[in-house]
């Protein structure tokens, strides 16, 4: 009898490690659909901002966010850059991812590097 108890327990604990891994490798994947929303949401906001896409930019970043099943927390709009917060929920927590998208920082481009002979 002793043996079927030490045989139990070890199948309960192995099974607790099994749903326990499921969980943090769903919140995971959660995470990375947060963060691919919110670069997303922050290329829409800065093609508006540049004039490749109609609209204004905030609103076409919520229209991205939206589309994907996210809301955006907050927009932010500096010169030609747009830093975008969305919030989505897993397990009825909220996930919060944070992009930004504009030009590259000190003006560089690609531009400039073909410029050069």
């Amino acid at each position: 009898m002793g043996a079927s108890v030490v045989t139990a327990a070890a199948i309960g604990v192995a099974a607790s490690l099994a749903v326990g891994c499921a969980v943090v490798g769903a919140a995971a994947t959660e995470s990375q659909r947060a963060a691919g929303i919110a670069d997303a949401a922050a290329l829409a906001a800065a093609d508006a901002l540049s004039g490749f896409a109609a609209g204004e930019p905030c609103a076409r970043a919520a229209a991205v966010a939206d589309a994907q099943g996210a809301g955006v927390r907050s927009c932010e709009v500096v010169g030609r850059e747009a830093t975008i917060e969305i919030s989505t929920g897993f397990a009825g927590l909220p996930v919060i991812a944070i992009a930004r998208a504009g030009p590259p920082p000190g003006g560089a481009s690609l531009f400039d590097a073909q410029a050069d002979p």
